[in-house]
C-alpha cells in the first residue's frame, strides 16, 4: 500500500483524526506530561493537509503520519497505524515514503521525537533505521521526557 498526501477536503480527515486518537490512546496515564493528541482537532490536520504535510495509507485510512518540513530535516509526528494493520509493514511503508519525500525537498534526514517510557517505540524506530540523536525535557521537567531520532534519508530502513 502507498501513501498518499490528503487534501484539506478528504472525507476521511474525521477518520484520520479517529485513527490517531484511538492509537494514542493506550499511552494515556503511561506519559508524564500527558500526550499532546488531545489538542489535535479537524481544524490542525486540515491545516497539516493545505501545508502537504498529511499522509495516509488506504481509505478509509489504515495508517497516518503528519510529516513536516523543517530547515534541516522533514520532522515527522503522530505516526499511528490501527491495531487490525499492525506487524504488516505499514510503519515501514510510510517511512520509508517520508524519506523520499524529503528527498524530494532536499531535506538530509528524517527527525521524530517519542517519549521516554515507551521503549517499545524506541525499538521499533531503531529497526527502521532510526538512532537517537537527542534527549529533551518539556517546559517544567527537569528530567528527559522525549527521545529525539533521526534517520539519514540516504539510509534505507533495516530489513528484518
Amino acid at each position: 500500500m502507498t501513501p498518499h498526501a490528503v487534501s484539506p477536503d478528504d472525507p476521511d480527515l474525521p477518520a484520520i483524526l479517529h485513527l490517531i486518537r484511538s492509537a494514542f490512546a493506550p499511552i494515556e496515564g503511561l506519559v508524564h506530561p500527558p500526550s499532546s493528541i488531545h489538542r489535535l482537532t479537524l481544524h490542525h490536520l486540515r491545516s497539516h493537509a493545505t501545508d502537504g504535510a498529511l499522509w495516509a495509507i488506504a481509505s478509509p485510512p489504515c495508517a497516518t503520519v503528519i510529516a513536516t518540513p523543517r530547515t534541516d530535516c522533514l520532522h515527522l509526528g503522530k505516526l499511528a497505524i490501527t491495531p487490525a494493520h499492525r506487524k504488516q509493514g505499514l510503519a515501514r511503508a510510510l517511512i520509508d515514503h517520508m524519506a523520499d519525500h524529503a528527498r524530494a525537498l532536499g531535506l538530509p534526514r528524517l527527525r521524530l521525537q517519542t517519549r521516554i517510557e515507551l521503549t517499545e517505540n524506541h525499538l521499533t524506530f531503531a529497526a527502521l533505521g532510526f538512532h537517537e540523536t537527542a534527549r529533551t525535557a518539556h517546559p517544567g521537567f527537569r528530567r528527559a521526557t522525549s527521545i529525539t531520532m533521526e534517520r539519514p534519508v540516504s539510509t534505507p530502513a533495516a530489513r528484518g
